[in-house]
């Protein structure tokens, strides 16, 4: 029987151990910093776009992308490497490893998307309303996203192209359906319906509700989705890669 000690110990050595290295590997550069930067570009330089009323949602989908951008590459990488089973011979448990690929990815879209913002608010006045909900929405979104990227990286697949490929299909569309691009206020049907579907709707609304004091859904009702949203992701991370290594996969 594991002390919550040895768990905890467990998690944070995995989480350093991840940090030292995949931070720098070209996949999560790309799709996690470079991506929604040449994004952002795309869609509002040369338009002539109130930057303040958007800054919300790109502020989200920075910190969406760079969250979520670690976890597809880890768990496929160390199946290639013959390095997974390893970690499992350690005191370990699959709910360390999964809280600390949570961990890791968290830690990086924190600290990416942290000074993203510092040096935005260099070129744009954003007055910030409400700073301790600005604070929450960050830990709390890198927290939501980085275990959606820990759950696209448990399907049984030991190939990082795949699984990133994969976690792509999944992360693209959800960037045109949360209000990023078109405001909730002005979604309706069945496109209001899709957002609410999507995560990263609420992280969108929560930094919209810390800036501006605007939001569609109550800050509370964000806040518990992304709480739910968190716990689903993880508890679907750990069935699948449990059912995975009892299938010898």
């Amino acid at each position: 029987m594991k002390t919550p000690a040895v768990l905890l110990r467990g998690i944070l050595t995995i989480c350093e151990k991840n940090i030292l290295l995949y931070y720098t590997k070209p996949p999560v550069l790309m799709f996690g910093i470079l991506f929604p930067i040449f994004m952002f570009l795309a869609f509002f330089v040369g338009r002539n776009l109130d930057l303040v009323l958007f800054f919300p949602g790109f502020l989200a989908m920075m910190l969406f992308f760079t969250a979520s951008s670690v976890g597809p590459l880890i768990t496929p990488w160390e199946k290639r490497e013959k390095t997974y089973e390893r970690l499992l011979s350690y005191p370990v448990i699959p709910e360390s490893i999964i809280f600390g690929d949570v961990l890791a990815g968290a830690i990086f879209g924190l600290g990416i998307s942290l000074i993203i913002w510092i040096v935005s608010t260099l070129f744009i006045q954003v007055h910030i309303i409400n700073p301790a909900l600005f604070l929450f929405t960050f830990v709390l979104g890198t927290i939501a996203c980085s275990s959606l990227g820990a759950l696209l990286a448990s399907p049984a697949s030991n190939s990082p192209p795949n699984v990133m490929i994969f976690s792509n299909l999944i992360r693209f569309p959800l960037i045109f359906i949360s209000g990023i691009f078109i405001p909730l206020s002005q979604m309706q049907g069945l496109s209001l319906a899709l957002a609410c579907c999507s995560p990263l709707t609420y992280v969108v609304d929560l930094f919209n509700a810390a800036i501006s004091g605007v939001s569609f859904f109550s800050p509370l009702l964000d806040g518990g989705v992304l709480i739910a949203a968190t716990v689903l992701f993880i508890l679907l991370a750990r069935f699948i890669q449990v059912r995975n290594l009892v299938k010898g996969l």
